[in-house]
């Protein structure tokens, strides 16, 4: 490799994970405002414990925003299940948030009632809907036919995308490091953005060759960095639709980055579904994401990223037993997480 071009092999010298945590620590006090002031969430768990289906026709929710706002609110210690199953109040939560009770701090939470941020929450959770940045009716950063996005717009496609791997530069050369790569020549790397993930797999392995699909404006970047990484020769840029267009398959592997926790579970389970059909047999789907307990009851900080997703996309953060259960379903083996860095891990299915 020429000594000019960048190595996306280099670790960063410090875990900047605390820097995500801090950054996403705003959704902690909307959900709980929003739990305390617009939900009446610990007034309806003072009357009786519920299930979470009970809970969630009481609030008017939907699923995913049901899971959002009760996977933190368990996080925090303030809602737990009791033998039966059903979600009640913690002991903390019963002394002081159940109205009415000797020290109830609820008015004082409230006091961040009527604040943008938490008026902004209490909308996302009621209509289900990711927040519209740009301003036309359109979803902020993720691309399907017929779904307006920034990530048509050249300039706002460009911004997030290097926005994006900002985070990815970090994670990259931590994944190349710990992801076993035998057996594999061909990568597709599925809204793989500026490649990163891909071109930090190909510094590692010589012989690899590897595809990025992606949106048009995004594979502009894209082309950009496999150059300045000196790897343009052995990554294809192929445009296309995740949900709609053919996928190569040639590629004994196939990697979904940060992907999954854009979409809803339906979509979840198509994406892997399309994956796993492209692939050969003893062919491996690469899921790399962030992920939630199995009992969706924290840790907390993939709790608050998890509501993060909510309000920008049309995802969550999903736990590995949701992940798994897709794997299964479409025919792949499971196998076990490997951790990498700020929050992230792989778990692999194999055909």
């Amino acid at each position: 490799m020429s000594n000019h071009h960048e190595s996306a092999g280099n670790f960063p010298a410090t875990d900047p994970t605390p820097i995500f945590e801090h950054f996403r620590g705003s959704y902690g006090t909307e959900l709980l405002t929003a739990a305390v002031a617009h939900f009446k969430v610990f007034g309806l768990l003072a009357e009786e414990p519920r299930s979470f289906e009970e809970l969630r026709i009481a609030l008017g929710l939907d699923e995913r925003p049901a899971v959002v706002l009760v996977t933190a609110l368990r996080a925090m210690g303030l809602v737990e299940k009791d033998d039966s199953g059903r979600l009640t109040l913690t002991s903390m939560a019963a002394e002081h948030l159940a109205p009415g009770a000797a020290f109830d701090v609820s008015d004082y939470v409230g006091l961040a009632a009527t604040s943008p941020g938490v008026l902004e929450m209490v909308e996302r959770l009621r209509t289900n809907k990711p927040a519209d940045v740009s301003g036309d009716g359109g979803a902020a950063f993720i691309f399907r036919q017929g779904i307006k996005s920034a990530m048509d717009h050249e300039d706002l496609a460009r911004h997030f995308t290097l926005a994006l791997a900002g985070r990815a530069k970090n994670v990259a050369p931590v994944l190349a490091e710990r992801l076993p790569m035998d057996g594999v020549s061909r990568l597709l790397d599925v809204g793989g953005g500026t490649g990163i993930y891909s071109i930090a797999l190909l510094q590692k392995y010589p012989r690899l060759r590897a595809t990025v699909l992606d949106h048009a404006e995004v594979s502009k970047v894209a082309a950009e960095m496999a150059e300045r990484y000196g790897v343009a020769d052995r990554l294809e840029l192929r445009e296309g639709d995740m949900f709609a267009d053919p996928l190569p398959t040639d590629c004994e592997a196939i990697l979904l980055s940060n992907i999954l926790h854009d979409w809803d579970v339906p979509e979840c389970r198509q994406l892997v579904k399309r994956c796993a059909a492209a692939l050969p047999a003893g062919g491996r789907l690469l899921i790399h994401d962030v992920f939630l307990k199995d009992e969706l009851d924290g840790p907390l900080p993939i709790a608050l990223y998890s509501a993060a997703l909510f309000t920008l996309t049309e995802g969550r953060a999903y736990s590995q037993a949701e992940y798994r259960g897709w794997l299964a379903d479409a025919g792949l083996r499971p196998g076990v997480m490997i951790p990498t860095l700020i929050h992230c891990g792989v778990l692999a299915g194999t055909k």
